[in-house]
């Protein structure tokens, strides 16, 4: 069986933002967008994007895992956007997408995700339930929905009891393949109640009867690694930050994952590749099993 290599991406807030119309920023879009027009839009580089992409397509992933946050403010025109760069990662068939909290901006948002977005929110099965379940050459891709409509300031997520039974199922089905767990808030240390995956503790739960190989996370905009508590010892759990940011803190520049799956020796070799100060993108940092990171 072949190495199965993974490309993992996040938090993309891709722009410019389409002009909305007056009706379209009643109540918690009008707060977001004047946060995006007074400079949270300096923050995401969409040519830092597009060199990222292009990296990530020189390497030739079997599959790309996003997890979430490629809209602002979930305007409908934010959705067909986005589906036209998702392209640009390959066939929706090869992109697997964990849905965020600006995406699932409002109720109206999901609407427009569901429809727009489906062939890359949806499994084998093709049912267009999430948890969805893709599996690709001895790998086991499962993607969750975080991304909930919430209050004003208020940028938590939450799985509910109908998609962790169907984890579940997915876990216990799936347990001779390597299981990739998506979603879009970490489930470990979520940063505060306003910020947090409100039932991490049920899913962290699930996840030590069951087991996975991997769990990928966006949301904190930051590089992170941690673990949970598995069945047969620690699950890593990686965050990446966002694929266009540009921010001085060098840590939290555009950034993606480089993940090669052996299914056969049930093995990860990871690797961080982050964009320099010369604009291309390097390797900064990658751990083979059982060891700590190597800075590059």
């Amino acid at each position: 069986m072949a190495i199965f290599r993974l490309a993992h991406l996040s938090d993309p807030h891709i722009g410019p933002l389409p002009r909305p119309k007056w009706r379209e920023l009643l109540g918690k879009r009008a707060t977001g967008y004047i946060n995006w027009r007074r400079g949270r839009h300096r923050a995401h580089d969409m040519d830092a994007l597009t060199a990222l992409v292009a990296d990530l397509r020189a390497h030739k992933p079997d599959h790309v895992a996003l997890t979430g946050d490629i809209c602002n403010i979930g305007l409908p025109g934010e959705f067909s956007f986005a589906a036209q760069w998702m392209r640009t990662l390959g066939e929706p068939a090869d992109v697997s997408l964990a849905p965020g909290n600006h995406d699932a901006y409002l109720r109206a948002s999901v609407r427009h995700m569901v429809r727009e977005w489906r062939p890359w929110i949806i499994g084998d099965d093709e049912d267009g339930k999430f948890p969805f379940l893709r599996r690709r050459e001895g790998v086991a891709i499962i993607g969750l929905c975080s991304g909930v409509p919430t209050l004003p300031f208020v940028a938590a997520g939450k799985l509910g009891a109908a998609q962790l039974d169907r984890l579940e199922d997915m876990l216990a089905a799936t347990r001779g393949d390597m299981r990739v767990v998506l979603l879009h808030h970490p489930p470990v240390d979520g940063g505060g109640a306003i910020r947090n995956l409100q039932d991490h503790r049920d899913f962290a739960d699930v996840l030590a009867r069951h087991g996975a190989e991997l769990v990928l996370h966006g949301h904190a905009h930051s590089i992170t690694r941690k673990s949970m508590i598995g069945p047969a010892g620690p699950i890593p759990v990686l965050g990446i930050g966002s694929a266009s940011s540009i921010g001085r803190n060098p840590t939290r520049r555009a950034a993606y994952y480089l993940i090669d799956i052996d299914p056969k020796l049930r093995r990860l070799h990871i690797s961080v590749r982050q964009l320099g100060p010369d604009g291309q993108f390097h390797v900064i940092a990658t751990q083979q099993p059982n060891e700590v990171w190597r800075r590059a």
